[in-house]
């Protein structure tokens, strides 16, 4: 696919909407996850917004937790999944990190788990279950 994907980091209320209306669909809807439990923590996160040819296809966040930095609420629109959206978010998502963060996991829900495993994720104990979802927690591989 030759589609032009841009993520960014976004702060202004008009792309937040975006951002977690494209959450909402594919956590709430698709995936029956709780409206409390998707929105938590949105106040302290960094939040990104992914388009396709200037469409909104995908969002993405970070933040910070007593354990280090922690990717969360990949979402990519279904009619946007297979043309590398996911991937471009974790890349964008990974560079605008601060640069104490030493530390970087991430739950992945089974299905994204070879994603993760691309951009240098890998398996850190034992399948668990959240919302509903299993997931593995993975950590960032430095070096």
């Amino acid at each position: 696919m030759n589609q032009k994907i841009i993520v960014t980091k976004v702060t202004k209320q008009p792309d937040l909407d975006q951002v977690f209306a494209i959450r909402h669909k594919v956590f709430v809807e698709e995936q029956n996850c709780p409206v409390d439990l998707e929105i938590e923590y949105n106040n302290e996160a960094t939040h990104f917004l992914a388009k396709v040819e200037g469409i909104p296809a995908g969002a993405s966040r970070w933040r910070k937790t007593d354990k280090g930095y922690k990717l969360e609420r990949f979402a990519v629109l279904n009619s946007f999944r297979g043309m590398g959206v996911g991937q471009a978010m974790v890349e964008a998502v990974l560079t605008n990190l601060p640069t104490d963060a030493t530390y970087v996991y991430l739950h992945a829900q089974i299905h994204a788990v070879s994603l993760y495993e691309k951009c240098n994720f890998e398996k850190s104990g034992p399948m668990f279950e959240e919302a509903g979802i299993q997931h593995y927690k993975m950590v960032l591989k430095r070096g």
